[in-house]
């Protein structure tokens, strides 16, 4: 089995030898971390999912093993293959997928409709395909985060296969799987009721329904609900609310609505099946099909403009000419036309159309022409021209025939209307040009002609977006040389006017190395700064870029750069737990204690987050653990208050003071965490000398908190550790008093115990 096996859907165990050296970390998550390797017998990249100590150790990876053999067999259009397995780094090799999980996506960008409901239908064709095999693959672990983009933002689901149900295997041991994974807004409410039945086609059928919300809506189901209060509200009925996916929608959307309600049925059995769903939102993302791109988060009305650092593009809506509504009896004949064009009877549609036809204005100001250039014959374009349509007539949007033609890439076609006279500068409503509809989607043959026939390069739209702009930012490399040939050299550095980014900033942003060396070559300045004064270094630092990383600084960008809320790029870098970027900026004398302007560090960020790997790096570098940020909170009192033990137990380690109050109330970390109900924090600092009877402004001891939150373990650990039961609090209270204020009455019971002689 160790032997090279290069065709697809044979099963490899790999080993380490068989991959380069350089693995780039570009996830991690609850088993473990995702690398970026390249093999040395072909050039191809591919993920290595690492698996760590906790799931090595246990039934989970022999079961992955088990399986793999099979797993490996199954291809399809939107399902990530998986080659071998690489046992030496206890790990599953998969295919690379560049732009990340939809869970990022959704979180950082605001999605185009279209994008979102072709999205959904991709999912549902994966998913259809799984429940197709005989028997059906279950998939139990269906989330954003199992989504996986291309570099076109099309998907692909993984993770299927990894979590099993066994015969005899209890409701409560599957439950507990699930949710270690983080997976409790996705589970069914029949899986945690009284229902015997062991899971079926249904319980995917119901994850895919919530997955349907977060993408219409883009935001997080359940925000700061408990395990347990999810659970029963999920078991009542509740659902996310609707009234979170945006007002301003199409109307398509309300029944893609409809259809998300039926996955989430209470009742499994009145759940559709995904044969029916991916049929159903194929018809809805066919009507809003367009090649759409990706904007930056905007609170969800794609109209704002956004504050936040991450990518923006300008927003842009398209309606393609389609077919009108049925017609009266005055318009029977110049809809039979249409109905040629709609059955491709090309050769009658030539034969019928006639003079008039040619100037019948249609609904939206659209005209014969257009109708005829999106079906994608270039006969009958040419005939309808022939004729004396209007080669540069346009809709009440805006949109000509050439950019009809340009958006479907229809060479031919475009060809066929440059040599009529196409106007290859005329702007649709939000002045974009063909060009930049070329530009955006990467058509560089289309781009070439386009230039060749005078398109302008530098043509802005309405919020000031080059085409150039728009290839740096999608990755189109070609497009991007093609457009620097026709451009000046202050072009290289044109900025957008919503956020000021160059197309430096754009190309770093998303991680587009070639394009960024190649404009870093032509002159751009790697030191331009957009409108919260932040450096291509700083976008590619946050997003986890490490070669552009590499790159920029090598191009002598100023690491210390601050961005206008006093971020450096090794600040965004421990934010985001960017581990190997943090080394690399600090290997080139980034100050590990830069503060920003709220008074945090680097440590402050990495702690918050709870990057326990970034917090051991920033120390190893000169990262201070004790350093006070906003009202005095050290990076300790930060990782307690977030609930990250983990990290708790690696600032100890590395000497953080354990007593170290907070300017405001006097809270120590023991008090932090106690109030957040974090066992293990609490733990971790007793056994690092903790005082256990510090008290804060209020008199309020660690005791008094875990008695008011009515957490027992924390109770007996503090008594256990010399915790004083009879102090006061300002008010006069005992923990005792607190616990029975707040109905307690397991930590009554304890401390009552404790009473007794």
């Amino acid at each position: 089995m160790d032997c090279f096996v290069g065709s697809l859907g044979q099963f490899r165990n790999f080993k380490k030898d068989d991959f380069e050296t350089d693995w780039i970390k570009v996830a991690e998550c609850r088993f473990g971390q995702v690398y970026q390797v390249k093999f040395k017998l072909w050039p191809e990249k591919c993920a290595l999912k690492c698996f760590n100590t906790t799931f090595r150790s246990s039934d989970f990876y022999r079961r992955i093993i088990e399986e793999a053999p099979n797993i490996v067999k199954i291809r399809f259009k939107y399902i990530a293959s998986i080659y071998g397995l690489c046992n030496e780094a206890t790990s599953m090799v998969t295919e690379y997928m560049s732009n990340g999980s939809l869970n990022n996506l959704l979180a950082s960008h605001n999605l185009m409709w279209p994008k979102k409901f072709q999205m959904i239908h991709e999912t549902s064709m994966g998913m259809n395909f799984l429940h197709s095999m005989n028997p059906p693959l279950l998939h139990l672990n269906l989330k954003t985060s199992n989504i996986l983009l291309d570099d076109n933002l099309h998907i692909k689901i993984a993770d299927f296969g990894l979590i099993f149900w066994e015969e005899g295997m209890s409701k409560t041991l599957f439950l507990e799987h699930l949710t270690a994974r983080g997976n409790i807004s996705y589970i069914p409410p029949e899986t945690f009721t009284q229902c015997p039945d062991p899971p079926g086609i249904t319980f995917d059928v119901y994850s895919f329904g919530i997955l349907m919300w977060e993408i219409l809506s883009q935001q997080k189901p359940y925000p700061g609900c408990s395990v347990t209060t999810v659970l029963l509200q999920v078991s009542r009925g509740k659902r996310p609310c609707v009234d979170m996916i945006p007002e301003h929608r199409p109307r398509e959307c309300d029944p893609m609505i409809k259809l998300m309600q039926q996955c989430w049925d209470q009742d499994h059995k009145k759940r559709p099946r995904f044969s029916d769903i991916a049929r159903k939102t194929e018809a809805l993302s066919e009507v809003l099909k367009i090649p759409g791109s990706i904007h930056s988060h905007a609170n969800g009305d794609e109209n704002q403009k956004s504050n936040n650092p991450s990518q923006d593009s300008p927003v842009h809506k398209i309606t393609l000419p389609g077919m009108p509504d049925l017609p009266s009896d005055d318009q029977r004949s110049r809809n039979n036309i249409l109905s040629l064009l709609s059955k491709k009877d090309f050769g009658s549609f030539r034969q019928s159309v006639k003079k008039e036809h040619i100037f019948t204005q249609f609904p939206e100001e659209k005209n014969l022409l257009h109708y005829t250039v999106a079906s994608g014959d270039a006969e009958s374009v040419q005939h309808v021209l022939s004729l004396g349509a209007e080669v540069n007539c346009a809709t009440a949007r805006g949109y000509t025939p050439l950019i009809i033609a340009v958006l479907h890439r229809l060479h031919d076609i475009i060809s066929l209307l440059l040599e009529h006279g196409a106007n290859t500068n005329q702007k649709d409503e939000d002045q974009w040009t063909a060009l930049h509809f070329a530009a955006q989607n990467g058509d560089d043959r289309t781009v070439r002609l386009l230039l060749d026939k005078g398109a302008a390069a530098d043509a802005k739209e309405k919020s000031g977006w080059l085409p150039l702009h728009l290839a740096c930012q999608n990755g189109h490399e070609t497009v991007v040389r093609l457009l620097l040939s026709r451009l000046s050299e202050e072009a290289v550095g044109e900025r957008e006017e919503a956020q000021g980014r160059t197309p430096l900033h754009l190309a770093s942003a998303y991680g587009h190395l070639h394009i960024a060396k190649l404009l870093l070559s032509m002159g751009a300045d790697p030191n331009a700064t957009d409108c919260s004064l932040s450096t291509a270094l700083h976008l590619s630092a946050e997003e986890g870029h490490n070669r552009l990383v590499r790159h920029l600084v090598k191009s002598g960008v100023n690491i210390e750069s601050a961005d206008s809320r006093g971020y450096t790029p090794l600040h965004l870098a421990a934010l985001k737990g960017h581990t190997g970027i943090c080394r690399q900026l600090l290997s080139n004398r980034a100050d590990p204690n830069s503060k920003t302007l709220q008074g945090w560090t680097p440590m402050h960020l990495a702690a918050v987050r709870g990057h326990e790997a970034t917090v051991v790096q920033l120390e190893s570098q000169g990262g201070c653990v004790n350093a006070a940020g906003q009202k005095g909170w050290t990076p300790l009192h930060l990782a307690c208050h977030q609930n990250q033990p983990e990290v708790v137990a690696k600032l100890l380690a590395a000497k953080a003071e354990a007593n170290v109050t907070e300017d405001s109330e006097g809270w120590t970390p023991l008090h932090v965490a106690c109030s957040s109900v974090s066992f293990p924090s609490v733990l971790h600092l007793i056994s690092h000398h903790a005082d256990v009877n510090a008290v804060n402004s209020g008199k309020v001891s660690p005791l008094h908190l875990a008695a008011q939150h009515g957490c027992v373990p924390l109770v007996k650990a503090l008594l256990e550790n010399g915790a004083d039961r009879t102090l006061l609090d300002s008010s006069g209270s005992t923990a005792l008093d607190r616990a029975q204020k707040c109905k307690k009455w397991e930590v009554v019971r304890v401390l009552e115990e404790e009473c007794q002689p």
